[in-house]
């Protein structure tokens, strides 16, 4: 207990994927060895076995909190995972579905029965709920909401009632209220008889009998002043609120620039209505800077590290779609002058295609592998399947696209020898730039560089270079 009390935040998440990966490697192994020593007492040994595993990792998980469960959930493959997620108590379930990703929150539902749907929300506030609302079936949100007292489902429905990128989708309502004749004796009486404070709690909400806000009251003011005082006296009244049709944008932008650690969230009338915390802003925060990280390698959403590579496929193939329509645009400029030039022309005005969409390829993987080798993600355990998921998937995608480019260069010079050149070139450059997008991050990371630095420049001198090399070296063994 003492060694796993000094370790970093970043280590200790390691040390307890690597401690639940050893269970499930050593259930396996249990199974194995059972399979092939049957008995007399086979399916009562199997029975016993399979409880003592179950427990064993029941208990291993009881101990975590749902964010380092979602953590080593997010980390694992996806055989593996839904062992884990079974083994995690149901009464937790909506937890750890409010810290996973969006990706793998999907695996997961998808993977339960109805019943259990309808009970995910159970010790969950009303924010967290709605969070869940456009991941569940309607027919399981309807049983939550139905499961609800009326203030509960009231609270659902507000936040339901917002888009996305404003403030009210994203506040929560553990607002502690007072009168402004109270005195901070009375105050402390007050919040000494409720037992304990909602979580993220700095301030408490000085508001009048129509509910509106009128200033703040800082627990360390109501600590340090004198009791006799009012909270009227003793208040803040210049401070920061957010009405619930501002952009989150703004506002997460003022919580940086004030220190904020909640503020409340009022109508236009200024009618308290609910708060805003740190930690609906800094999710949105991190998850701006991931969709924009993707967006950029040209991943249209975030992808679960270890989903299918059928799922990984869809989720790449349009972005790669519009790089080689793109890159066709750009070689047609060059071809306005082809009636003049020799076939060797026609070569060259087709090598920024192969480059151009090799290096988006490169990218798309070096983007993944860096952002989940930040998250701590990828260990020596599991990035082996990794990358033989990521070459699988190069290849799809290479032969896929290489009949693309391959049908549009015949469609352009009606030429089959060259159409065949340009898809083989594809197929083999979107091979080199997979292992590029692989080798730079994964081995600086090994060598205890910032994976991400430098990565962009590299992967494209790669991928530029080999794809030169390589359609024009298979054009001069066939065509030339």
């Amino acid at each position: 207990m003492d060694f796993v009390n000094k370790l970093s935040p970043a280590q200790f998440l390691q040390h307890q994927l690597r401690e639940v990966i050893n269970l499930l490697e050593k259930q396996q192994l249990e199974k194995s060895l059972l399979e092939r020593t049957p008995g007399e007492h086979h399916e009562l040994l199997e029975t016993v076995l399979r409880k003592q595993q179950e427990s064993r990792l029941q208990d291993k998980l009881a101990e975590l909190h749902p964010a380092d469960i979602a953590f080593i959930l997010e980390s694992l493959p996806m055989d593996q995972r839904m062992l884990v997620w079974n083994a995690i108590e149901a009464s937790h379930h909506g937890q750890v579905l409010v810290e996973v990703s969006d990706a793998v929150r999907h695996t997961l539902i998808s993977s339960m029965e109805s019943a259990d749907l309808a009970s995910v929300a159970e010790n969950l506030d009303a924010d967290e709920i709605a969070d869940l609302a456009d991941d569940l079936p309607k027919n399981a949100m309807l049983k939550i909401l139905r499961s609800l007292n009326n203030l509960e489902r009231k609270h659902v429905n507000d936040v339901l009632a917002y888009e996305d990128d404003q403030v009210g989708a994203f506040m929560d309502f553990g607002t502690i209220t007072i009168r402004a004749d109270l005195t901070l004796n009375a105050i402390s009486d007050y919040i000494r008889n409720l037992g304990k404070l909602p979580k993220h709690t700095d301030k408490l909400f000085v508001v009048d009998h129509d509910n509106k806000v009128q200033g703040v009251l800082p627990l360390s003011r109501l600590l340090t002043h004198a009791p006799a005082l009012t909270a009227e006296n003793a208040m803040v009244t210049d401070f920061v609120q957010f009405e619930v049709d501002q952009e989150i944008a703004e506002a997460s932008h003022a919580f940086e620039r004030y220190d904020l650690i909640s503020a409340p969230v009022v109508d236009r009338e200024g009618r308290l209505q609910g708060r805003l915390c740190i930690d609906s802003v800094l999710d949105y925060i991190l998850e701006e800077n991931d969709e924009e990280r993707l967006i950029q390698a040209g991943v249209t959403e975030e992808e679960d590290l270890f989903s299918s590579v059928w799922k990984s496929v869809q989720n790449r193939w349009p972005w790669l779609l519009i790089n080689v329509t793109t890159a066709f645009i750009s070689t047609r400029i060059i071809g306005f002058f082809e009636d003049a030039i020799l076939q060797l022309v026609a070569l060259a005005s087709l090598m920024p295609i192969i480059a151009a969409t090799g290096g988006n390829t490169g990218n798309q993987t070096s983007i993944l592998i860096i952002r989940s080798l930040a998250l701590g993600q990828i260990t020596s355990i599991n990035v082996g399947r990794l990358i033989r998921k990521e070459l699988t998937l190069a290849l799809l995608n290479g032969i896929f696209i290489g009949l693309v480019v391959g049908s549009v260069a015949f469609f352009l010079y009606r030429d089959w020898p060259l159409a065949g050149v340009m898809a083989l070139a594809m197929l083999l450059n979107l091979l080199v730039a997979v292992v590029a997008g692989l080798a730079i991050p994964l081995l600086r990371h090994k060598f205890d560089k910032d994976p991400a630095a430098g990565a962009s420049v590299m992967l494209t001198s790669i991928t530029d270079a080999m794809g030169f090399f390589i359609f024009l070296g298979l054009a001069s063994l066939f065509l030339l």
